[in-house]
């Protein structure tokens, strides 16, 4: 009789078990109302975004043929550059079209990286020039230029409900609308199984 009494228990209590899940990056997890299809694309953007370091081993030095480099790179926004140098030697001062071409900056309050170890992150797609402004660094080649493309769209969110504006909640069956993860499906079938063996013996 105890052990009936220890699977009613466990048949209750251990389904509750299976809510492990934290969503929404704040405190309060997955409440009604969220738009989470922005949060998610963050996440997948993040996942899949690339950390390039300009001239890999080489670095940012003058030597270095940096269009070389990117040749066969594809860019995207949510990317990063990490210009690696020793500071003092160089810098990384962004410029438009028309100043990479004279390796000159036209604008007088652009100031130059200098840390050695400067991240750019790629936020709007478009062509992006950089050059070193240092002496005569850019003419001697210490200049890159990229196309920066789109980030790469997650997977499209689910169709709405049937006479609903809203889409499914992930993990939800759109016809019911009720949310069974594999876990606890596991588990309540176990105990539906044995609670049946229990009643037929």
């Amino acid at each position: 009789m105890a052990s009936k009494a220890f699977l009613i228990v466990a048949m209750i209590w251990v389904p509750t078990l299976a809510y492990s899940y934290k969503v929404g990056g704040d405190g309060d997890g997955w409440k009604s109302g969220d738009n989470y299809t922005e949060w998610a694309k963050g996440k997948v953007r993040d996942a899949i975004a690339t950390n390039y370091v300009v001239g890999d081993e080489a670095g940012w030095k003058v030597g270095v043929n940096y269009t070389a480099w990117a040749e066969g790179k594809t860019f995207r926004v949510g990317d990063t550059l990490v210009f690696m140098y020793t500071s003092g030697n160089h810098n990384v001062l962004k410029v438009d079209g028309a100043d990479f071409q004279k390796c000159a900056s036209s604008n007088a309050s652009a100031k130059p990286l200098t840390s050695g170890n400067d991240v750019i992150t790629l936020a709007t797609p478009g062509k992006k020039w950089y050059i070193c402004n240092v002496a005569d660094h850019c003419s001697k080649g210490m200049k890159l230029v990229i196309t920066v493309f789109e980030a790469e769209a997650p997977a499209p969110a689910p169709a709405p409900l049937p006479g609903s504006s809203t889409p499914p909640l992930p993990g939800t069956s759109a016809a019911s609308g009720i949310s069974i993860s594999p876990l606890k499906y596991t588990v309540w079938m176990l105990a539906a199984m044995a609670l049946s063996k229990m009643v037929m013996t």
